[in-house]
């Protein structure tokens, strides 16, 4: 098959060693079984009248890594079998742009569906799953977050267009920052925000739960946080521990993963928190494959790349 990545910009600058990363493994994997592969960024793709094309580099393997030719070659996207678009946030203007790209792909399978991630903010979103959530509230209003922190003493706001927790701070009942801390969060109730209820075993870390099409995969992961913050923040073996999702986690999840494959997200990240989803990762999730592989033996993109290569036959 011949397949195309769309990354990020600073995940193609250090493409060729960057085993953190799940594309890396996915790449990696796709060419152990001799597929053609091809990578490109969200400024290389462009429209000729209504027909989408890619300005992208060939992949290849050598040593166990992974590398492109320097050269830049122009392609229909509707000439590859599958194209994994997995930019990273935020979803600004022209990431936006970039989506509206492939309104005009006809033919290839194209994993997240790039109009779903368009319409699907992965925080406010996460709330078309509610009976899963701690309570939350999503408002640009002082007052409505102030009466919200009254009834839940601890609270946490998030941006929400940023990724691996940027911008998101933890407010308690009483702290004398507290109008100070809404408004530069809020740009004084010019912006919307996600806020949610503070639940304590966030100390014990989160885990990422993953979905691949209508399931659940049984390896998990749970992200400590750091000694400086409330939550996990930098990406280092020490912070990343094994996990085990429940009966009860497992079959919530299982309907959170059958919903958004019918939207058309095939791959996502859930994080959650004494079984609390609080955020839905869709635009490029990180499946920690480096970490898992470790952690359970497995070769976990063995797993993820036959069901993607079996799905896209398929819609062949």
């Amino acid at each position: 098959m011949k397949i195309l990545f769309v990354l990020d910009k600073l995940e193609l600058k250090y493409f060729e060693f960057n085993k953190l990363v799940t594309n890396f493994w996915l790449v990696k994997g796709f060419l152990d079984r001799k597929n053609e592969v091809f990578v490109t960024t969200n400024p290389n793709l462009l429209l000729r009248g209504d027909i989408a094309y890619a300005k992208c580099y060939e992949a290849f393997k050598a040593d166990e890594n992974i590398f492109y030719k320097n050269v830049l070659l122009e392609q229909e996207i509707d000439s590859f079998d599958l194209v994994m678009f997995r930019p990273d946030p935020p979803v600004d203007i022209d990431y936006i742009n970039a989506t509206y790209i492939f309104d005009f792909v006809k033919k290839a399978e194209v994993i997240n569906k790039p109009s779903t991630i368009r319409d699907f903010n992965e925080k406010l979103h996460s709330v078309l799953f509610k009976e899963y959530m701690s309570e939350n509230i999503v408002t640009a209003s002082l007052e409505d977050i102030e009466r919200f922190l009254n009834i839940y003493k601890e609270i946490v706001l998030k941006p929400l267009n940023r990724c691996f927790g940027s911008g998101v701070m933890y407010l308690h009942q009483g702290d004398p920052n507290t109008r100070t801390i809404i408004n530069t969060m809020t740009n004084n109730e010019t912006t919307l925000v996600m806020v949610q209820k503070f639940i304590p075993a966030v100390k014990e870390g989160d885990k990422r739960v993953l979905t691949l099409g209508d399931k659940v995969l049984k390896y998990c992961v749970k992200k400590l946080p750091t000694g400086d913050d409330f939550k996990f923040n930098t990406h280092n073996d020490n912070f990343i521990t094994s996990a085990e999702l429940t009966e009860e986690e497992f079959s919530n999840f299982t309907n959170v993963a059958r919903k958004l494959n019918s939207m058309g997200i095939s791959m996502a990240g859930l994080d959650v928190i004494d079984g609390k989803i609080i955020e839905i990762n869709v635009t490029s999730p990180c499946y920690f494959i480096k970490e898992i592989n470790n952690l359970y033996n497995i070769h976990l993109e063995d797993e993820i790349c036959d069901y993607l290569l079996t799905n896209s036959l398929l819609s062949l």
